[in-house]
């Protein structure tokens, strides 16, 4: 009855998670499209923050802008809902640790912004934010992108540490063969 209990509240943690982050994509990208569509840049901290409205047709960075309509369709929707829906899915019945099924399903909700974007939209991604100093800046981008950039960096380096100290698995002995 326990184990069922913690199931239940990992199920629960997956979920806020995962729709935190995606509505938080979803009601910023409706803010920057009311708000900044049609109009110039604002600059804020000397431009270290810059607020723009851009289209993007491709992923990161317009990675794969230029592909046929079948490569994106594969690359930039299929593979990614699959990989989303399994993390989710794990997540939510598999996995223990509830940091790491927190961290795994922001991964997951800015994941799901942009793909959802990219099948209602005809793979138009409204992209509104740039950091920077100077000429060193990132790319447009979105909370979703920001959703997966430190989902995954925070879930590298939680990886990372929960290593640290341990030894490491001993070698496992061959499985007996059944003749």
């Amino acid at each position: 009855m326990k184990a069922l209990h913690e199931r239940k509240r990992h199920i629960l943690i997956a979920l806020a998670v995962f729709f935190a982050n995606f509505l938080a994509d979803k009601v910023t990208k409706i803010a920057a499209e009311a708000l900044l569509k049609n109009r110039g840049s604002i600059e804020l901290l000397k431009k270290t923050v810059v607020f723009m409205y851009v289209e993007n047709r491709g992923a990161f960075l317009s990675f794969g802008a230029h592909w046929s309509r079948s490569a994106k369709e594969a690359i930039l929707l299929v593979i990614p809902i699959a990989l989303c829906i399994v993390f989710v899915l794990y997540s939510m019945f598999r996995e223990a640790d509830k940091r790491r099924i927190a961290m795994i399903c922001t991964i997951a909700g800015g994941g799901v912004g942009n793909l959802l974007d990219r099948l209602v939209h005809d793979f138009r991604v409204i992209d509104f934010m740039n950091f920077g100093i100077a000429d060193l800046r990132t790319g447009v981008l979105n909370v979703a992108d920001l959703s997966v950039t430190f989902g995954t960096a925070a879930l590298f380096f939680y990886e990372l540490g929960s290593r640290k100290g341990k030894p490491p698995a001993p070698p496992q002995e061959p499985a007996e063969k059944l003749d």
